[in-house]
């Protein structure tokens, strides 16, 4: 019988091995953590890089709407012109950033611009650029700001947003 109770160790050390290997393959069926739950902490490395643009640029008041279609573009700029009747306010925020209101937000909340590692920039929330609460800017001469929200639900439902800076009161 000793040559059984060798054997035995074999055994269990090969179901043991094939449990890990079968448990390696289900690996889809763990928990995915959705956009509800709190996001972990960001290393320092993920900070966002400097914008080319400052907050001072974005100040001011804006007439503000948006389009869809890339062909509508002009139109809408022409029309954002009109709107500075009741404009769009950005103000410097407490700490160094602007005020804007983040998608489906009521209230203002203080924002950054963040460079991204993809050369563009973006203004959103303090971490990482690109994160899904970012709005990339598509275009800005000092003029005209365009911009579109990262989150393809949000994007999808803003399309791009078009700020044109409302001139001093005539």
């Amino acid at each position: 019988m000793h040559h059984h109770s060798t054997s035995w160790p074999l055994v269990a050390a090969a179901l043991v091995a094939g449990g890990l290997l079968l448990a390696g393959c289900s690996g889809g069926s763990l928990p995915s953590f959705g956009t509800s739950s709190e996001p972990p902490p960001t290393a320092p490395t993920a900070a966002a890089l400097p914008s080319k643009y400052s907050p001072e640029e974005l100040v001011g008041r804006w007439g503000f709407t948006s389009y869809q279609k890339e062909s509508d573009r002009t139109r809408t700029i022409n029309t954002a012109r009109g709107l500075c009747r009741s404009p769009y306010v950005i103000s410097k925020g407490p700490s160094g950033g602007i005020m804007m209101h983040l998608a489906d937000q009521r209230e203002a909340s203080e924002v950054r611009l963040k460079g991204g590692p993809d050369g563009k920039d973006y203004i959103g929330p303090d971490g990482p650029a690109g994160d899904p609460q970012d709005r990339v800017i598509l275009s800005f001469d000092g003029r005209v700001l365009i911009t579109r929200y990262v989150d393809p639900d949000a994007a999808s439902r803003y399309g791009n947003m078009v700020y044109v800076r409302c001139g001093p009161r005539a």
